[in-house]
C-alpha cells in the first residue's frame, strides 16, 4: 500500500490534472541525472529533471508473483547527455532508475515513486537509444552461490583469489606506440613476459580520450614491435600513439595455471579432480582395480 499525500491524492482524483513523468538516472560511480517528458525542466530532491530530452516510456509488463517487470525508455542520445562513448564504456551498466509520477505545478510536494528499476540492454542509433528497464526482481533471476566445476569460481585479484595484482610480476604500464585506432595496440614498455601473460587481463587507460575506461584483452603476443594487444571490445574514442595504460595479467581459471602462474592453489575456487561429464558412462573392465579407492593417488 502507497502513502499518498492528501493534496496529491484530490489531485489525482480531479477531472483535470497537471501530471508529467520524471526519471531520476543513478549511476554506479555517483553520477546523477533527471529527465522529464514535460515541456520545461521540474526540479525536486535537490535534482533537476531537463526537458527538451526527448524521453519517450513504452508500456509497462508487470504480473504478480516472481516474474520480471520490464519497460522501455527511448529518447536522443545529444540531448540527455548520454554519449554513445559512456554508454560503450559501461558508465550506464545496471544504473538504477527511479520512475515518479509529478504534478508540474508544484513537483516539490506533489510526486509519487512509481517504480525503480535498473537499466538493463541499451540499443543504439546514430542519434538516439532505446533503454530496457528492468525491475528489482530480476536480481533473483542470477545464479547465485558456487557451482561444481573444474574451473575457479574466482575473479583474479578479488578478496576470494587473494592475488595481489599491483605486484610489478602481475602489473605493467605502458604507452601506445601503434594501433589500429579501436581493437588493437602495441607498446614496448611491458617487461619481458611471455606470450598469453595478459590474455584474460584488464586494460585501464590512464591517458588520453579513453581516460578512465577499462577492457579485458582478448589476446597478448609478443613481435617485434614489443607486446600486441587485441582487446575484447572497441574503446570509445579513438585510441591515439602515446596513450598511457596500465594492464594486469590474465587467469584462465584453470588450476595449472593457477598453480604455475601465480603459486595459488591453496586459495583455488575449482575443483580440479571432479570427474568429467564422460565418466557418468563409463563401465568396469577387467583387469583395473575396483577396490573403491581414489582415482588421482
Amino acid at each position: 500500500m502507497r502513502d499518498i499525500d492528501p493534496a496529491f491524492a484530490e489531485h489525482l482524483a480531479a477531472s483535470a490534472t497537471t501530471l508529467s513523468h520524471c526519471w531520476k538516472l543513478l549511476r554506479r560511480d555517483g553520477a546523477v541525472f533527471g529527465f522529464t517528458d514535460h515541456d520545461r525542466d521540474l526540479a525536486f530532491g535537490g535534482v533537476t529533471f531537463a526537458a527538451r530530452s526527448g524521453l519517450e516510456p513504452s508500456e509497462v509488463s508487470a504480473e504478480l508473483g516472481f516474474a520480471v517487470a520490464t519497460s522501455e525508455v527511448a529518447g536522443a542520445l545529444s540531448a540527455v547527455s548520454l554519449t554513445e562513448a559512456d554508454i560503450v564504456g559501461g558508465l550506464y551498466d545496471d544504473a538504477t532508475v527511479e520512475t515518479w509520477l509529478v504534478n508540474w505545478a508544484d513537483p516539490e510536494a506533489q510526486r509519487l515513486l512509481v517504480d525503480v528499476a535498473s537499466i538493463g540492454e541499451i540499443k543504439r542509433t546514430d542519434h538516439a537509444f532505446l533503454a530496457e528497464l528492468r525491475g528489482i526482481m530480476h536480481r533473483l533471476d542470477q545464479p547465485q552461490g558456487r557451482l561444481y566445476s573444474l574451473a575457479c569460481a574466482a575473479d583474479l585479484g578479488d578478496a576470494r583469489c587473494g592475488v595481489d595484482l599491483t605486484l610489478p610480476a602481475f602489473r605493467a604500464e605502458g604507452a601506445v606506440t601503434a594501433t589500429d585506432g579501436r581493437l588493437v595496440v602495441q607498446a614496448r614498455d611491458l617487461g619481458d613476459h611471455a606470450d598469453g601473460w595478459f590474455t584474460g587481463g584488464r586494460l585501464v587507460w590512464t591517458g588520453g580520450a579513453n581516460a578512465g575506461a577499462a577492457v579485458e584483452v582478448k589476446h597478448h603476443r609478443r613481435d617485434q614491435g614489443g607486446h600486441l594487444l587485441t582487446l575484447w571490445h572497441a574503446a570509445p574514442a579513438t585510441i591515439g600513439e602515446g596513450d598511457a595504460f596500465t594492464v594486469t595479467a590474465g587467469c584462465d581459471k584453470r588450476h595449472a595455471t593457477c598453480r604455475d602462474r601465480f603459486s595459488n592453489t591453496v586459495n583455488f575456487r575449482g575443483f580440479p579432480h571432479m570427474p568429467g561429464n564422460d565418466f557418468v558412462v563409463t563401465y568396469p573392465r577387467e583387469g583395473e582395480g575396483h577396490d573403491g579407492g581414489s582415482f588421482f593417488r
